[in-house]
């Protein structure tokens, strides 16, 4: 704190992300990372940008990554063209970007009560006013719910932390029922258990995707985030991004993020391998009295009936094993997200769980 703050600085309650802990032979299981490396050709990618052309700023339009992301959504039958993708430095800032271009409006911004809680933060910080929605009894996402007058919606889907997936059909209902605000998708979980709603975007103007390269390409430690949407939608964004940083995305990640996209072999290989490790945790859990919500992403939210969640994060850290706890609100302060890892990290966690239990 300093008497240098002004007062808009004292009322604002910053993002807490999840631990990233120093100690070694640690099982670490809290951020939802990817349990394999980016592929091989990311790092081919990056070496070959590592030379002396790093004196020279990157392409401010990061061209070669908008025609990876446009082509590979193209080969998909979605109809998607380089003017209707929009790439920042993590989708954090991409979402940054949308929530002061976008959601500044006269009616509340709509979201889970139960969400990324990034999303209060931004609101915090651009003084957007917002109605969190409850999810219903199952803990799940209802468009019902999302049927009146708004300034805009977002949600992620899956939806964290509760990893439950809302389908197409419904997205698409909310985007036929809201036709004069804009509708956006958070979708940095889709690759693990969902269809995007990518597929939607050339039927509705209103409905803005973003995506992060962190999770299902294994690139959380480069920082690429994109989002698709009609071209006027992304002329918008552009001129937020060109307003506040024209250089977002430095040569290596464009390089990278490229290579990211091209390489779809070991792309389906590491979703293959955390989908088959999801239902092989979710069955071990289960067979120790777990009760996990259905999870569509690379984690699984569950809880003990017969213990805390507190206690149970507690009892693992001290065997070197770190889930995420989040304590509130009160509905879910028994619940744990828990990373799907590595065959040997994910049997690393059974083990702890069989102590404690």
């Amino acid at each position: 704190m300093s008497k240098y703050w002004s007062d808009f600085v004292h009322q604002l309650e910053p993002y807490v992300p999840g631990e990233q802990p120093t100690m070694s032979k640690l099982v670490k299981l809290n951020t939802n990372e990817h349990p394999l490396g980016p592929s091989p050709r990311v790092i081919e990618a990056i070496r070959e940008q590592a030379d002396a052309r790093l004196r020279l700023y990157p392409d401010p339009d990061s061209g070669q990554l908008k025609e990876a992301i446009a082509g590979y959504y193209a080969d998909k039958g979605y109809g998607i063209t380089r003017d209707q993708v929009f790439v920042g430095n993590g989708s954090d800032e991409v979402l940054a970007h949308l929530f002061l271009g976008f959601f500044k409006q006269d009616k509340p911004l709509l979201f889970p009560d139960i969400t990324y809680s990034f999303y209060k933060v931004y609101c915090g910080l651009y003084q957007i006013e917002y109605d969190a929605v409850p999810l219903n009894e199952a803990l799940a996402i209802s468009v019902d719910d999302y049927l009146k007058p708004n300034g805009g919606i977002i949600f992620p889907n899956p939806n964290a932390p509760t990893g439950q997936l809302l389908p197409l059909r419904d997205i698409e209902r909310l985007l036929q029922a809201n036709t004069e605000s804009l509708v956006v998708v958070d979708e940095a979980y889709i690759d693990f258990g969902g269809d995007t709603a990518i597929a939607l975007v050339n039927r509705y103007p209103n409905l803005l995707v973003t995506q992060t390269l962190s999770k299902s390409r294994s690139l959380a430690g480069l920082r690429i985030g994109l989002a698709v949407g009609d071209a006027a939608l992304i002329d918008g964004l552009n001129r937020i991004k060109d307003s506040f940083n024209s250089y977002p995305m430095d040569r290596l990640a464009i390089a990278a993020g490229k290579a990211a996209f091209d390489d779809r072999e070991w792309f389906e290989k590491g979703c293959d391998l955390v989908i088959q490790q999801r239902e092989w945790l979710d069955e071990a859990l289960s067979q120790r009295g777990f009760e996990g919500l259905p999870s569509a992403a690379n984690f699984l939210f569950t809880r003990h009936p017969k213990h805390s969640g507190e206690s149970l994060a507690r009892g693992l850290r001290e065997q070197g094993v770190i889930v995420r706890h989040f304590g509130k609100p009160e509905r879910i302060a028994d619940y744990l997200r828990i990373t799907v890892g590595t065959p040997e990290q994910n049997q690393a966690l059974i083990e702890a769980l069989d102590t404690l239990l």
